[in-house]
């Protein structure tokens, strides 16, 4: 059978802890993918990378937990690209850093499938490198050993004989749960109890914890203070610098979760991890488009009745000029009407397409926008509303009190969806709000937040939802926007403690 009747495979490492260590190669696999094939080790956000009608598969081995074996993982490997499938294999670290890589690419060898390969960063040096800890320094340690702690064949006294007389450094993967057995073997064939030792759990990541002590020490300390997996171990003499790196991002430490549509927790996602956050997206509003829309269709096509269209969300936007598109309706009909917008992000998406709105509130809510639209409106124009199902009434009460004439036509809804909130508490530095139907949709579905978290949100109706769920305790961004809650965090976060997760 010729190779080009199935797809391909690309065995990516992911590089390890944080998403953004990806290469760009892998990344750009990622955008184009069929399937995906992850490990439970991998950052959750590299999924963000990929269609969203590829078919995403988990196959996590993560310690204690095997949820497919190796040889399912093989078996779908070939299944998939024996479909004609783009698959994507996405492994942590490296691929062939004790990552199974090689029997990945011996099984699709034998099936004739086509494969390539893109190296990751591995955790053995990426690890030690994020925590200040270099694996090689000139006349402390000219070599360094990776060793897997997670056979036991790598810890037969022969071994651990062998190792305990290596002059390099010794870096340990996926042996937390053997320290004290690795300790224990290298001090019996010789290597002093005083020699430098650390264990970084979560490394490369804003939860990473790093704990320093002696080959004597490091086992007790470690389960006293309750080091987890996925952990790096490191002995030797370069344990005793410390070159973690002095360029502190402002939001460091700082563990985030976004709550709204994909667009909009996307963007705040975006602003937070580039300030240094660690940022959890809830996106479970989904915009679902009228597509068969009479009201809509008639008003586009009557254009001329209209002086004054109004849009109060980028959706809407967006929404809007497709469906000009599509109806066939050339812009420059567009050019004796005015726009009047709630805030920046909506007139800034307008912009992009050549239209630039003519009134802007300077506060944006909807109430701040009919005041301005109703001191702006003259007798006898008419206004084009074009919203979500669900929009705030206060703009339509303000146009009405001041015998305005309007077409309040509803585009599209907001609907949620329940599958991340049900049961869990979110437990981050900060919890983010965009709109009372977010909180409305959070709460409906079981979301519980910690009395730790702070809560930050868009605008008084925002504010108002949670007061209705007995919240008091929150933060109201200055301005409706994504600058706004970031400028609102950033001061809450300087102004306060916020507990970080390093181990001193």
């Amino acid at each position: 059978m010729s190779l080009s009747t199935f797809g391909r495979v690309w065995l990516v490492g992911a590089g390890c802890g944080d998403y953004d260590l990806i290469s760009l190669r892998g990344k750009a696999l990622l955008e184009q993918c069929d399937t995906v094939i992850y490990d439970s080790l991998t950052d959750g956000r590299l999924l963000d990378f990929v269609p969203e009608n590829a078919e995403k598969i988990c196959v996590g081995k993560r310690s204690g937990r095997h949820s497919e074996t190796q040889d399912n993982i093989n078996r779908l490997l070939v299944e998939k690209a024996s479909q004609g499938k783009n698959v994507v294999r996405l492994k942590g670290g490296d691929p062939f850093v004790f990552g199974r890589g090689g029997e990945e690419i011996l099984t699709l060898k034998e099936n004739n499938i086509e494969y390539g390969i893109v190296p990751g960063i591995t955790s053995c040096v990426a690890v030690p490198e994020l925590a200040g800890i270099p694996v090689t320094h000139r006349e402390t340690a000219r070599s360094f050993h990776v060793i897997t702690g997670h056979t036991s064949e790598n810890l037969l006294p022969e071994n651990m004989n062998a190792y305990a007389k290596l002059d390099g450094t010794l870096v340990f993967l996926m042996g937390l749960k053997k320290l004290p057995e690795i300790t224990k073997g290298l001090i019996e064939n010789g290597k002093p109890e005083s020699t430098p030792a650390a264990v970084i759990s979560s490394g490369a990541s804003v939860g990473q914890r790093v704990l320093r002590s002696t080959l004597g020490r490091i086992a007790e300390e470690a389960e006293k203070e309750c080091m987890e997996t996925p952990a790096v171990i490191i002995f030797g003499e370069v344990v005793d610098f410390d070159f973690a790196q002095t360029v502190s991002l402002p939001l460091k430490n700082v563990t985030i979760t976004t709550t709204g549509t994909k667009r909009f927790v996307s963007k705040l996602f975006s602003k937070f991890s580039k300030l240094g956050a660690d940022v959890k997206r809830l996106d479970y509003l989904n915009i679902v488009e009228y597509r068969d829309n009479k009201n809509f269709d008639d008003a586009l096509k009557g254009l001329s009745a209209y002086k004054w269209i109004t849009l109060t969300s980028i959706n809407g936007v967006e929404i809007f000029l497709n469906r000009l598109n599509k109806l066939g309706i050339d812009i420059r009909t567009l050019g004796n009407i005015r726009f009047a917008v709630i805030g920046s992000g909506t007139a800034d998406v307008l912009s992009k397409r050549g239209i630039f709105a003519d009134l802007i509130p300077d506060v944006y809510t909807s109430e701040a926008l009919g005041n301005t639209l109703a001191g702006a409106v003259q007798k006898g124009e008419r206004v084009l509303i074009l919203r979500a199902e669900k929009g705030s009434a206060e703009l339509t009460d303000i146009l009405d009190r001041n015998n305005i004439l309007y077409d309040d036509i509803k585009t599209y809804d907001v609907l949620s969806s329940s599958e991340e909130l049900s049961g869990n508490e979110i437990a981050a530095n900060f919890i983010t709000f965009a709109s009372a139907s977010g909180v409305n949709a959070f709460f409906e579905n079981g979301g519980k937040i910690s009395e730790n978290t702070r809560i930050v949100c868009i605008g008084d109706i925002t504010a108002n939802a949670l007061v209705k769920y007995g919240i008091s305790d929150f933060k109201i961004s200055k301005t409706s926007n994504i600058e706004g809650i970031t400028e609102t965090i950033l001061a809450e976060v300087k102004n306060a403690e916020i507990q970080t997760t390093e181990v001193k």
